[in-house]
């Protein structure tokens, strides 16, 4: 891939903690910062800037963009998103940490060609103050936790996870009404409405392949190939995502036991729960639960 060169304006209050910016990562930078409170100006020209919170306590954020201004509270997996161009203000009152990604517009409009029926050089993504995005938030724990910890294959990790992020930007938060292209080896949306579905109903059972293959009656190598070309990732790596998203809901909404939160969520084990966990949000179900 040609590798995207980036041009930083922004004011910066101090350093990240964390870069992405010696690893060689193509399209898309990644960083976490830890703020002490203070503000900042930015302006990307050719990235769509995405912030997502990592405090452990709410932060009242002061911030102006497109010439609208937002204040509020600001809470851990809260997400922003600026698109290239704009100029934008931020000022918090209190010790914030949060991690920020950058992702070349050029990437975007190149994954746009391929995937929506419009002219992507007229694309624009929307503009967001604040927002809850629990695939969004999942992609971004996914790569804070490639950028502490190189793996093997973390360059092909890396793009794939860059070219998901693009996906879902296209299709969460494109500012135009483009209609996404049902290819004929594709899912209609109907059938990704039922699998999607059924998984969220089934979360605490042993789902298998051939069990989401039989409720569209076509075969499990057609369906992996099918789901993945409509949403991006395999069933499996979806349903790893939902049962974790459902962890992290349950661990925030009473005080069940984590081996109970295991078992409601599908995992077989407390230790099964624990280690997929940390592998997608870069901590533990009990660190999460008291964050």
């Amino acid at each position: 891939m040609m590798k995207t060169f980036f041009t930083h304006l922004a004011e910066a209050t101090d350093s990240p903690i964390l870069s992405s910016q010696s690893q060689g990562w193509n399209h898309i930078l990644v960083e976490q910062f830890q703020h002490p409170p203070g503000e900042e100006r930015s302006h990307f020209d050719e990235e769509h800037a995405i912030c997502l919170s990592l405090a452990p306590r709410p932060v009242r954020l002061l911030q102006i963009k497109g010439g609208r201004t937002y204040v509020g509270l600001q809470s851990r997996g809260d997400v922003s998103l600026t698109p290239a161009k704009i100029p934008s203000y931020f000022r918090w009152e209190s010790d914030d940490s949060c991690l920020h990604i950058r992702i070349a517009s050029q990437f975007i409009q190149n994954v746009a060609r391929e995937t929506i029926a419009t002219d992507p050089d007229r694309l624009e993504l929307r503009l967001e103050f604040q927002t809850r995005d629990p695939q969004l938030e999942a992609i971004g724990m996914m790569m804070l936790a490639e950028l502490k910890q190189e793996h093997i294959g973390g360059r092909l990790y890396i793009e794939s996870l860059s070219n998901l992020l693009a996906v879902h930007l296209l299709r969460q938060y494109a500012a135009s009404t483009s209609r996404f292209i049902v290819y004929e080896s594709g899912l209609t949306e109907r059938q990704i409405r039922q699998i999607i579905e059924y998984i969220d109903a089934h979360l605490n059972q042993d789902i298998k392949l051939a069990d989401l293959a039989t409720l569209l009656g076509i075969s499990e190598s057609h369906l992996s190939h099918r789901f993945k070309q409509a949403i991006g990732i395999t069933p499996y790596q979806y349903l790893l995502q939902q049962r974790i998203e459902r962890a992290k809901q349950l661990l925030k909404e009473g005080d069940r036991s984590i081996m109970d939160i295991a078992l409601l969520c599908g995992f077989n084990s407390h230790s099964h729960l624990s280690k997929q966990f940390r592998q997608l949000t870069g901590m533990t179900p009990k660190n999460y639960r008291t964050s």
